[in-house]
C-alpha cells in the first residue's frame, strides 16, 4: 500500500516563531501562504508543516499522488482505494473520502496512541 509523500503537520502557537526556528535548522519555505497561517517547509527530503489554528494536535501526513517535491507520480494508490483497504482491515476512520467522488480527497484516522494521521490527496 503505497501512501504517497509523508510530512510532520504540527500545530503552532505562533507560526512566525515557528518559521524562524526551523530555518534556524536549515529548512526554507517550500509552499504554503502565511497570512493563511499554513507554511511547508522542506530540508533536503524532510517536510514540515506549520499549521496556526488549524490542526488540535501534531498529525502525520501522507500525500497520495505526491512525490517529495509536491509533484504528481504517474501511477498511485487513490485515497478511496486507501480507504477500502483501511477499513476491510478494521480501521476506525475519524473522516472518510466520499466514495463516489474522484480527484481532491481526504480521510483521517488515528493511531493506537491517539496521534492523527491524514491520508490527504491534492490530485
Amino acid at each position: 500500500m503505497e501512501l504517497g509523500a509523508f510530512s510532520v503537520s504540527l500545530a503552532v502557537k505562533d507560526i512566525h516563531a515557528s518559521k524562524a526556528f526551523y530555518e534556524k535548522l536549515g529548512f526554507a519555505v517550500f509552499a504554503g501562504d502565511i497570512t493563511q497561517n499554513w507554511l511547508i517547509l522542506k530540508n533536503g527530503p524532510h517536510a514540515v508543516g506549520l499549521f496556526q489554528g488549524m490542526f488540535d494536535k501534531n498529525t502525520l501526513t501522507f500525500n497520495p499522488g505526491w512525490d517529495a517535491n509536491a509533484q504528481t507520480v504517474g501511477k498511485f494508490t487513490d485515497v478511496r482505494e486507501l480507504q477500502k483497504h483501511l477499513k476491510a482491515q478494521g480501521v476506525k476512520l475519524e473522516s472518510e473520502a466520499d466514495e463516489n467522488t474522484t480527484g481532491p480527497a481526504s480521510l483521517m484516522l488515528l493511531d493506537p496512541d491517539g496521534n492523527p494521521i491524514l491520508i490527504d490527496q491534492h490530485v
